[in-house]
């Protein structure tokens, strides 16, 4: 893992959740929306969601010890894991229960005035958060495309704010459109059907990031750039005739582990042997800093 783990994200998404989680629950009661609640409960949850995401950092920069010999990276996939079953049970599953009963008791709504300055609020907030995650997202690519970074990026805590706050804005949205056309129809099915729409939306969210972070916390393999530069590493070497093994293993964000057999020139002593292997995984280090552990076998096999 970085010697740093930036958080500025994290907590800037804090901050935005619980302010925003204050303002719906006054209009929820105000209005008596159905969809407002939903919203509600979903930034409260937003917000434990941040303080373990925060909690998985703390925990995940533990160094190694005697129990735990490679460290405590992947204990930010576990929280992040826990988030995601959060927003699976907490956000989505009680928005969809919140509709259901509203289907079943239609009540009409109240003054929606103040909810939807709150939810335009909200999405001012929500989108500025959001912006400033995908900045982040931006900065850490580099040239790679977003979808495709997205999908291969070991950094946990990163897709799961990127998650919420992409279901946040689009449920503010559908929150909004449901208010207004419960408001103008006098039909208060809409704002069921809100609150169904964004459980929908924070279930599928949260299996998405569960599949994505399941994949981690089983072990996934390091990004195919170590590879290559296992191959460069060795390419550098004369006494280095061919990587005939590789295995990488990301165990937390930025700690990758590397076990790789090298077939090695014939004839080199113990000494030459030990000098070519560890001066292997100095230039492979030099190459990706994030190559915590590597485990070389030699061979002289044809």
């Amino acid at each position: 893992m970085a010697e740093h783990h930036d958080t500025r994200h994290i907590l800037q998404s804090l901050a935005v959740n619980l302010l925003i989680s204050i303002g719906k629950l006054v209009a929820a009661v105000v209005s008596g929306s159905g969809s407002m609640l939903a919203e509600t409960l979903h930034s409260f949850a937003d917000c434990g969601n941040q303080l373990l995401l925060l909690l998985g950092v703390r925990r995940a920069h533990r160094p190694p010890d005697a129990q735990h010999p490679l460290g405590y990276g992947a204990a930010l996939y576990f929280w992040s894991f826990l988030v995601a079953l959060l927003l699976f049970s907490g956000g989505g599953l009680f928005s969809i229960y919140e509709g259901a009963h509203k289907l079943a008791e239609p009540e009409a709504v109240g003054d929606v005035r103040l909810a939807l300055v709150v939810l335009l609020g909200s999405l001012a907030l929500e989108g500025w958060s959001l912006y400033g995650n995908v900045a982040e997202l931006n900065h850490r690519r580099g040239r790679t495309p977003f979808w495709t970074y997205l999908q291969a990026t070991k950094d946990s805590d990163l897709i799961v704010i990127f998650g919420e706050n992409a279901a946040a804005v689009l449920g503010l949205v559908v929150a909004a459109v449901a208010l207004v056309l419960a408001a103008a129809t006098g039909n208060p099915l809409w704002d069921a059907t809100g609150s169904l729409a964004i459980g929908a939306i924070l279930v599928g969210v949260a299996v998405l990031l569960a599949i994505k972070i399941k994949s981690l916390l089983v072990g996934e393999r390091a990004d195919p750039d170590v590879d290559l530069a296992i191959a460069a590493a060795a390419a550098d070497d004369a006494n280095i005739l061919e990587v005939l093994t590789s295995i990488t293993i990301q165990k937390g964000p930025g700690e990758v582990l590397v076990a790789c057999k090298l077939r090695l020139a014939n004839g080199l002593d113990t000494a030459a042997v030990v000098a070519t292997i560890n001066a292997f995984e100095q230039r492979l280090h030099d190459r990706r800093p994030e190559v915590r552990w590597s485990f070389v076998e030699p061979d002289i096999a044809p």
